[in-house]
């Protein structure tokens, strides 16, 4: 069989090795990132928003003088630790796939 281009059967069975342990650490990501609770702030401190490595919400905390401070002020800083929670929840999910996929180009993985 190898004469037409396919793999001798000990290549194969390598591959669907390397295909099951990649499938179950990518398992074992996801739990460690549904674990994880990152947490985004406003400039100022007054607004945290906590996030899992998967996005998810998971907190948010507000200062009593930013509630005082009025509704605009209290959106632009809840707005503003949310991106801040998002762009590390992101970052952080990126760089584990990347640790996973062990610098593979997969597409959808970032890589």
């Amino acid at each position: 069989m190898a004469g037409f281009g396919l793999p001798n059967f000990g290549q194969l069975t390598e591959a669907f090795k390397k295909a099951q342990q990649i499938q179950q650490d990518a398992q074992k990501l996801q739990e460690e990132l549904d674990a994880m609770e990152i947490e985004g702030s406003s400039v100022d401190g007054k607004a945290s928003i906590w996030l899992s490595g998967n996005q998810q919400p998971l907190r948010v905390r507000l200062a009593p003088e930013l509630l005082a401070s009025g509704q605009e002020a209290t959106e632009a800083a809840t707005l503003e630790a949310l991106q801040n929670a998002y762009a590390q929840s992101t970052a952080t999910m990126k760089e584990r796939m990347e640790e996973l996929t062990g610098g593979l180009n997969l597409p959808g993985l970032g890589g």
